[in-house]
């Protein structure tokens, strides 16, 4: 069956079987799937199973290094009972049976991709063995309860069909409303986690990532984008830019200029080349050292209110001791190993774009719309994602757009490249803000009163997907609204400035929890210290009515040993924090030699609930390890004149492989709501350093990066 006629047609095929796919808690989906006799078997928009046995799960979002590229078949395959190494997995392509579960839409975000899926994928999976069941009970005259499947085969009658061999029978019967769900003792890869099935593609250089596109007559583009963020082009002179051999075209779009030539070291050339007066508006006066100075000051006063509860400044005045401090983040580039690119092939009614995105229908939509094309006129075909951290959910569809314009523009087939620079100034980053805190505390040490406010600007004022932005943007509150800590404490206020730039912010790997979990953690563990309290032991008591946030907490202590004292010239400190359904505790030990922190060791605790790959849980614990480590010891993008100062990895730095700690993950067998893995180590990971930095030198952090501070060993 072609996927693509499939997803662009609603009528049934001559001699086909209509079969509607829907699981109950997901009814925002209706799968509507139709297959023929003579091309296999697809039950579902997940799964299809050939004639010659061949069996492809196809994925409704997209794998960008978080491994599902391995869990989700995983699911699926357990509920077939088939092997994990028959499997073929290919990226879906767009359409309203790949939707979110949650969200709606077709989207890869949000650390949902496992628990999202658990239920729609081992459906497609059972409902695919009960149907090649039932074939098998009647091609074989036996009843389907004598019929039972083993590892891609059904035996009826003492006879052993495989699945290919029934597929045509199959696809003819009509699938069953429900399906029974295999026993958890009977899971073969759930909960006990498989070898990841990208590992040798991507090993062998066989994997196709965006940059990896490729075909006969396809050119290169680059575009000159303006020097601050809001610049406009007033004039431009393509004629040095022509003469650079190997240039085909220069062509003006709505986000610049773009040098359109045979081979990238020739776009590069004639970029270099070619001239460009740029109308820099307003962009131009941004410095933000003087937007730090300004955010302070708005975030002294109070904000529109998130959460609050009494009277959080008359608490204060009670309080027996006050502790205040003011917190500064920078802006953050998500810096993906792979740059931004887009290959786009346009033909008179039809267009086939080649990307990795996290959101191919919004891609589509916004690619038909510059075409003046129906959405089904434009084909998404996803690669292999070189990272996204969020960078590559836009949805303003930034880097997809430019290159459809190009194409358009051109008339060309084209595939738009963004340099590391690029990348590194074309904004999109996680937003600078500052957070204002004064904790009141009582004779006992003990939280009574809490006044936090913050200023930054507002992720979902860009997302109109989601509809109109609220007054109070939640994902700049996360992780400070519904904190644990305020649930006892009978007078707190937490209010929002929600400030407008003209430098362009998204989300960003665990979005706001990247400065509200260092915030509450670092605090935490300036109270526990005025309170002259052990850090571990304080959180105890604040946690104590918070069960999963105490489980993490109790294991990490336990098997990173806290009680022990640590090495020679080594100190801890430790951080715990809920970010997307998972509980993750924290232990850093770190050591100051000649003012540079070294962070030796990470243990690190997580309660996901339900661990469908423990490996792949893991792996994902490292990663949001170093990104965190990462951020806390170097993350920094600034601004002068409106212009990014940063341009590539030598002054935006990322930490790496001798600066990475030994790392201990540690799961915790949970049958508590199933959260997400790839974004809950990063916040808790840069207060857990700070913490032990404290330990070692007695001075607070309340300004990241910490390359920026002066430290010496008390």
């Amino acid at each position: 069956m072609n996927r693509r006629a499939f997803l662009q047609s609603g009528t049934i095929l001559g001699g086909g079987l209509l079969i509607s796919f829907t699981i109950p808690q997901a009814n925002k989906l209706a799968a509507m799937v139709k297959t023929t006799a003579d091309a296999g078997f697809a039950p579902n928009a997940f799964l299809n199973i050939a004639t010659d046995n061949t069996i492809t799960v196809y994925l409704s979002h997209v794998e960008m290094g978080q491994g599902i590229w391995t869990t989700l078949p995983m699911l699926l395959a357990d509920e077939l009972d088939v092997d994990l190494g028959q499997v073929t997995v290919k990226h879906s392509g767009v359409g309203k049976a790949y939707n979110h579960t949650v969200y709606g839409i077709q989207i890869t975000g949000g650390s949902s991709s496992t628990w999202s899926e658990f239920d729609r994928y081992r459906n497609a999976g059972a409902t695919a063995r009960v149907l090649l069941t039932q074939a098998a009970a009647k091609r074989s005259g036996v009843a389907v309860e004598n019929c039972k499947t083993e590892n891609g085969h059904v035996i009826a009658a003492g006879k052993k069909y495989t699945y290919g061999e029934l597929a045509a029978e199959a696809a003819l019967l009509k699938a069953p409303q429900q399906v029974p769900l295999r026993p958890k003792k009977d899971w073969k890869y759930i909960g006990k986690g498989a070898g990841r099935m990208d590992a040798i593609v991507k090993t062998n250089g066989e994997a196709k990532f965006g940059l990896d596109i490729q075909f006969p007559g396809l050119l290169t583009a680059v575009v000159a984008h303006a020097p601050v963020f809001g610049g406009k082009v007033k004039s431009f002179d393509a004629g040095k830019a022509m003469a650079i051999p190997g240039v085909v075209q220069v062509v003006q779009i709505p986000t610049g200029v773009a040098v359109v030539a045979n081979h990238f070291w020739a776009a590069q050339q004639g970029r270099k080349a070619l001239q460009v007066t740029w109308d820099n508006g307003a962009g131009a006066d941004l410095f933000t050292t003087k937007q730090t100075e300004a955010y302070k000051k708005l975030a002294a006063t109070n904000g529109l209110a998130a959460q609050q509860k009494g009277d959080a400044a008359a608490g204060l005045t009670k309080a027996s001791k006050v502790i205040s401090a003011q917190y500064v983040f920078p802006y953050l580039a998500h810096a993906p190993m792979e740059p931004m690119n887009c290959t786009v092939n346009l033909q008179k009614d039809s267009c086939e774009i080649w990307t990795g995105t996290q959101l191919p229908g919004v891609d589509q939509l916004a690619a038909a719309k510059i075409l003046g094309m129906k959405p089904e006129q434009v084909t998404m075909s996803v690669a292999f994602l070189g990272g996204g951290f969020g960078r590559r959910a836009t949805p303003t569809s930034d880097f997809v757009s430019e290159a459809v314009h190009i194409a358009k523009a051109s008339g060309k087939p084209v595939k738009m490249v963004w340099t590391r620079e690029d990348d590194m100034k074309g904004g999109y980053y996680r937003g600078a803000c500052v957070h204002d805190v004064s904790v009141g505390l009582n004779e006992q040490g003990l939280p009574v009163a809490w006044k936090h406010n913050i200023a930054g600007q507002s992720i979902m004022a860009g997302a109109p997907m989601f509809g109109p932005p609220p007054a109070v943007d939640d994902t700049s509150v996360e992780g400070v609204k519904g904190s644990p800590y305020l649930t006892t404490v009978p007078d707190h206020f937490i209010g929002l400035h929600t400030t407008k730039e003209v430098v362009p912010i998204l989300w960003f790997r665990s979005v706001g929890n990247t400065h509200t979990g260092y915030v509450m953690e670092a605090m935490l563990d300036e109270l526990a210290h005025a309170a002259g309290r052990d850090a571990v032991d304080y959180r105890r008591a604040l946690l104590k009515d918070h069960p999963r946030h105490l489980a993490a907490l109790n294991l990490v202590a336990d098997k990173g040993g806290w009680e022990k004292p640590a090495p020679q010239g080594r100190h801890k400190g430790v951080a715990v924090h809920e970010a997307f359904g998972s509980y993750v505790a924290i232990i850093a030990e770190v050591s100051i030699n000649n003012g540079q922190v070294r962070v030796h060791k990470i243990d690190c605790a997580i309660d996901c609930g339900l661990a469908v790959n423990p490996d792949g849980v893991k792996a994902q614990m490292e990663s949001g390890i170093i990104f965190g480590l990462t951020m806390a010891l170097y993350g920094e993008i600034t601004l002068e004149n409106g212009k990014v100062q940063q341009s590539n990895f030598y002054d935006y730095r990322i930490a790496r492989m001798n600066e990475s700690p030994e790392i201990n993950v540690f799961i915790a067998d949970s049958n508590e709501k199933m959260g997400g893995a790839g974004e809950c180590a990063v916040p808790p990971t840069a207060p857990a350093i700070v913490n032990a930095i404290f330990a070692a030198t007695g001075k607070r952090i309340y300004n990241l990066p910490i390359m920026n501070h002066k430290l010496t060993q008390a």
